[in-house]
């Protein structure tokens, strides 16, 4: 599965069905698969996620609204509003985490998805990784 960055504007179409979003401790490891069923042809796409590796900081999404607004992410659920004291986190995060995106694609009809996700440690001795989920997606120019 290819990932990518997203650099023109997009509109947020529909969330896929996402088998499981929320990973803990051990059951990170090296990296965390999971499947989303395609919107469009109803494939089944894996996603790999590598700590630190995965991923690109969800500000470039909605900075100045040039991706997408902030207030499209927040309306789709895709990012909440960051609580005041993990502010320097961003203004907009998954689970109050370090939160990053990424754009892959289906493997049968090529459907454009991105994906959101917050990774760090929630308390100490926990880390935890939680997709806020992937939804298909659409350019605007």
């Amino acid at each position: 599965m290819k990932m990518y960055s997203i650099s023109t504007p997009i509109s947020i179409r529909k969330k896929a069905l996402l088998e499981k979003n929320t990973f803990i401790n051990d059951e990170i490891g090296h990296s965390v698969i999971t499947r989303f069923i395609c919107c469009e042809c109803s494939h089944e796409n894996t996603v790999e996620i590598i700590p630190y590796q995965s991923g690109f900081p969800v500000l470039q999404l909605y900075h100045d609204d040039k991706i997408v607004s902030g207030g499209e992410l927040l309306r789709n659920g895709m990012v909440a509003e960051t609580l005041q004291s993990m502010l320097h986190f961003g203004e907009l995060t998954v689970n109050n985490l370090p939160t990053l995106y990424f754009g892959t694609s289906c493997k049968t009809c090529y459907s454009r998805y991105i994906c959101l996700f917050g990774y760090g440690e929630k308390q100490p001795g926990q880390t935890i990784l939680t997709i806020s989920g992937v939804w298909k997606y659409d350019d605007l120019k």
